[in-house]
């Protein structure tokens, strides 16, 4: 019963950043708008166990390295944009797709649900950011003497949470009436979301701690 107002603080936070826009948000939409409602949820699933990664190293210390050696995290800040990039360049060489009606039966993204996990789970789990967020949160808002089994709950609760927040984007995205005006500007949508990426990924090489 302790906890409780803890495990409250931790979904409030937890649900507020997952829904601010960022490179999560972008893959998960790309893949659901441009691919299928099945690939946009595994991209979903995959953003949670990337989750999941951040919570396991910083429950064992790693995190606290990471934080702690500008080499580290230069390598992985560099990882993350590199990766970031790479799904740009996927979308830029895309052509137009004249039929966008056929868009619902025939993707224009091709991508399987295997791929689609993969590149949730690295995009969000080569984002530096993330282990800065996950340490802010077990060092200002979980007590230190906070049972180790407590605190990978609090852990698993922001990758359930992340993980249906993002499964819920892409059932947004994929209703059909939402669908309808994203076939219709694809094209262009794929091209702002590359440039998203670009960016996204160009802030990341300057970002500091």
């Amino acid at each position: 019963m302790e906890y409780i107002a803890v495990f409250g603080t931790i979904a409030v936070i937890s649900l507020l950043a997952a829904m601010s826009p960022g490179p999560d948000f972008i893959v998960v939409t790309k893949n659901s708008m441009l691919g299928s409602r099945a690939v946009g949820l595994y991209t979903a699933i995959g953003v949670g166990l990337g989750i999941l990664s951040h919570v396991t190293y910083s429950l064992i210390g790693i995190g606290f390295i990471i934080s702690q050696s500008i080499i580290v995290f230069t390598i992985i800040k560099y990882l993350g944009a590199l990766y970031l990039f790479y799904l740009a360049y996927q979308l830029f060489k895309m052509k137009k797709n004249d039929k966008s009606e056929n868009l619902e039966t025939e993707p224009a993204l091709h991508v399987t649900k295997l791929q689609a996990l993969k590149e949730g789970f690295f995009t969000n789990s080569l984002n530096p950011k993330a282990t800065l967020f996950f340490l802010s949160i077990f060092t200002q808002v979980i007590d230190p003497n906070t049972p180790l089994l407590v605190q990978g709950l609090l852990g698993l609760e922001v990758a359930v949470i992340v993980g249906v927040w993002f499964c819920t984007l892409s059932l947004i995205i994929t209703h059909k009436s939402v669908a309808k005006v994203f076939y219709k500007a694809h094209y262009y949508l794929m091209k702002l979301m590359g440039g998203a990426l670009v960016l996204l990924g160009v802030k990341l090489v300057f970002a500091n701690k």
